[in-house]
């Protein structure tokens, strides 16, 4: 099988990639326009694979699709192309609407003018896979406010949606879009939502890879807040497992919430990576001591938590790493990984962006 993977040079599309190219025989057509969050050095140990192709593109590009779709006959698409860092859709929303919702409608008029063409045996085996987030359905019941501590609810598939922020409302939109052409058109997608990732290759803008960072460098460890909201935590390289088994396995028309069942507090996430700090690599005074409250970010979800039953139940998938051996793993990569890290933030990344490719 040929996979078109957009936004694969991501942190969710990277680990995707990788899991495809190293655990299964099919390929892969990365396109990602390469933005601040996209880095091909998260594809090195897998980029010169024959199984492999990456195209510099924005999804966008109505004509820059049409050509690739043309070029590399894909069997399926799995789309991940998106901005996503909430505090980022608070000040500067535009930039959500244009990629989430106008770049997946351009999307998915492209590829269904080319499921439209293929012969009857393509267009039969052909999926399209819409990867979202659990932050469409708004927030939870937090244990705080909730009579019955052993029987909170969680978000299922049927679960109402109810955005928050520019970037959870761009992505309910782009759900609503992925669905309605399913319906209208009797277009093959899948739509799936997952937990908060973490793991290797995350830039360092989100929580878990901000904290680590900054805890090495002797920053400020941020904390909105009480540090009380809770979060379901999933190991991206879970995640990459339980796409895949979606593009194979899963039924046309069907949404599959993915999550890691490991539901923490901000506050014991970050006090759980200084204790691992304290440990691998101690210093004179406590990790913990950097912890810095801030005011509160605007419309903050309390908790979110997902009900993955289904996936388990329907395609045999559940995650294999707790938050205990997957933070650490997490860690164990960033230390390691310094010359990544250093790139990364130093903007020299971007620059070699803007001296080997055309800005689209």
């Amino acid at each position: 099988m040929k996979i078109l993977v957009t936004g694969g040079a991501g942190f969710i599309g990277s680990a995707l990639v990788r899991y495809i190219i190293k655990s299964t025989n099919d390929s892969v057509v990365n396109v990602d326009k390469l933005t601040y969050a996209g880095n091909l050095q998260s594809l090195k140990e897998i980029d010169k694979s024959e199984r492999y192709a990456f195209v510099h593109a924005d999804i966008c590009d109505a004509q820059a699709l049409e050509e690739i779709f043309n070029i590399h006959q894909p069997d399926a698409v799995m789309h991940l192309a998106a901005e996503s860092h909430v505090d980022r859709s608070i000040t500067g929303p535009a930039a959500f609407i244009e990629t989430n919702i106008v770049g997946t409608y351009i999307l998915l008029e492209a590829a269904r003018k080319y499921w439209q063409s293929l012969e009857a045996d393509k267009k039969q085996v052909f999926r399209f896979h819409h990867i979202s987030t659990d932050e469409v359905y708004g927030d939870l019941p937090h244990p705080d406010e909730w009579s019955d501590k052993t029987n909170l609810p969680l978000f299922t598939e049927s679960t109402a949606y109810a955005p928050s922020s520019p970037y959870s409302a761009s992505k309910a939109s782009s759900d609503h879009l992925v669905r309605a052409w399913q319906r209208t058109y009797n277009f093959p997608a899948i739509v799936t939502n997952c937990s908060n990732n973490y793991g290797p290759y995350h830039f360092p803008e989100k929580l878990i890879p901000l904290v680590i960072l900054n805890a090495l460098q002797g920053k400020p460890l941020p904390i909105y807040g009480k540090g009380d909201q809770i979060r379901d935590w999933l190991y991206v390289e879970d995640h990459a497992r339980a796409l895949y088994a979606v593009i194979t396995q899963g039924d046309i028309g069907e949404t599959y919430n993915i999550g890691g069942y490991n539901e923490k507090m901000n506050i014991e996430v970050v006090n759980t990576i200084c204790d691992i700090l304290n440990e691998i690599k101690p210093k004179d005074t406590p990790y913990n001591h950097q912890i810095t409250y801030v005011a509160d970010r605007p419309g903050h979800d309390r908790r979110y938590a997902i009900d993955a039953s289904k996936i388990t139940e329907k395609l045999g998938w559940k995650p294999e790493e707790t938050f205990e051996s997957g933070i650490r793993k997490t860690i164990t990569w960033y230390l390691d990984n310094q010359e990544w890290v250093k790139n990364v933030m130093s903007g020299a990344y971007q620059d070699w962006i803007n001296e080997n490719y055309e800005q689209r």
